[in-house]
């Protein structure tokens, strides 16, 4: 008799893999990062309230900076650790990652970080990285736009490189499958409930309309509940990404969760629950047929905002603690985030 499987045997090559990526994660991580939470109590005691200002005076001005913010430090850990190097400019010697293209029309905010590395450095020169600010500064953009506090261990020095080709690698796409997405997260030392719980902060966040384009064309109207707030939803995000793409309607932007798009809470979970998750890669937590775990979580953090927040706020000090232990004896701390010191 042959023998039967619920499962094609395409998963179980994707399990084993992401097993054993899990294992080289966990080599490649499992050390505590030499971080502290007063490593600026002498040298520059107001660092964080001079930080918290100027992210304030930022999320004040426009909510959408806090998304912004939140997005530039997600994607500096996945490549090369928490080190700045996703805010270096191309120079004649160094190549950054502003432009890969997991990073070319989706990281924006360069200027707000600007802005307070200035101020960080009228306070205190020549002390605090750049690294450390853009960390402290996700966490305050969070709190502004409703979302939970969490200490931030700091410490992180400034790389002196760059890598696009990790960038392009590293960093989840929206198309990507959950077996993917999971092998990027597992490989950074993040667990499967740290993605989920990480990717809640799509709550906050805006999508190119290149970026969602095959999802309200493809499967959209399938997962979607059958209601007239999902159905005029639908209607207004193909008005606005017409289904032919390569012209300007590839930047129009819409609001990952419709419902509360600047504030930080569980209504991208709900979202999730009826069907209605702008990306591909988001709606498959709750849809894939390999999104058991995935699953289940989605719809605890949907029903459950306050284990949401533990959560968030604990998988992003896990996060955070992703460091580039090269830094450590080559990194410095820049003058300007932009640039290497000469």
């Amino acid at each position: 008799m042959a023998h039967c499987s619920l499962f094609p045997k395409s998963y179980f090559l994707h399990v084993v893999l992401i097993m054993f990526i899990f294992l080289v994660a966990t080599r490649l991580y499992a050390s505590e990062p030499p971080l502290t939470l007063d490593y600026y109590a002498s040298t520059c005691p107001t660092v964080f309230d001079v930080i918290r200002k100027e992210t304030e005076c930022a999320v004040l001005s426009d909510p959408r900076n806090a998304a912004m913010i939140v997005r530039l430090h997600f994607h500096d850990c996945f490549v090369q650790g928490c080190d700045a190097s996703n805010l270096l400019d191309d120079t004649v010697t160094l190549k950054g990652e502003k432009k890969a293209a997991t990073n070319i029309h989706s990281l924006k905010g360069f200027e707000l970080i600007d802005q307070i590395k200035n101020m960080v450095e009228s306070e205190c020169p020549g002390i605090v990285s750049c690294a450390d600010i853009l960390t402290i500064a996700a966490r305050d953009a969070v709190i502004l736009v409703g979302g939970p506090y969490w200490d931030v261990p700091v410490g992180r020095k400034d790389s002196v490189t760059a890598n696009i080709d990790l960038a392009n690698t590293n960093l989840p796409t929206p198309d990507e499958s959950l077996l993917s997405i999971i092998s990027k997260f597992l490989y950074q030392g993040l667990s499967v409930t740290d993605m989920v719980a990480l990717i809640g902060a799509h709550t906050i966040g805006m999508a190119r309309c290149q970026s969602f384009r095959s999802r309200i064309y493809g499967d959209y109207g399938f997962t979607s509940v059958k209601n007239p707030v999902s159905e005029s939803q639908l209607s207004n995000l193909r008005s606005m990404c017409p289904p032919i793409g390569g012209g300007r309607t590839d930047n129009n932007i819409s609001a990952m969760d419709y419902v509360t798009p600047n504030l930080f809470d569980n209504s991208f979970y709900q979202l999730l629950l009826n069907g209605e998750g702008l990306l591909n890669s988001d709606q498959e937590m709750y849809s894939s047929v390999f999104g058991i775990q995935t699953r289940e979580l989605v719809k605890k953090y949907a029903t459950d905002p306050l284990d949401f927040f533990r959560q968030f706020s604990e998988s992003m000090v896990k996060m955070g603690n992703i460091t580039n232990s090269e830094s450590f004896v080559t990194g410095e701390v820049r003058k300007n985030c932009r640039f290497v010191n000469t």
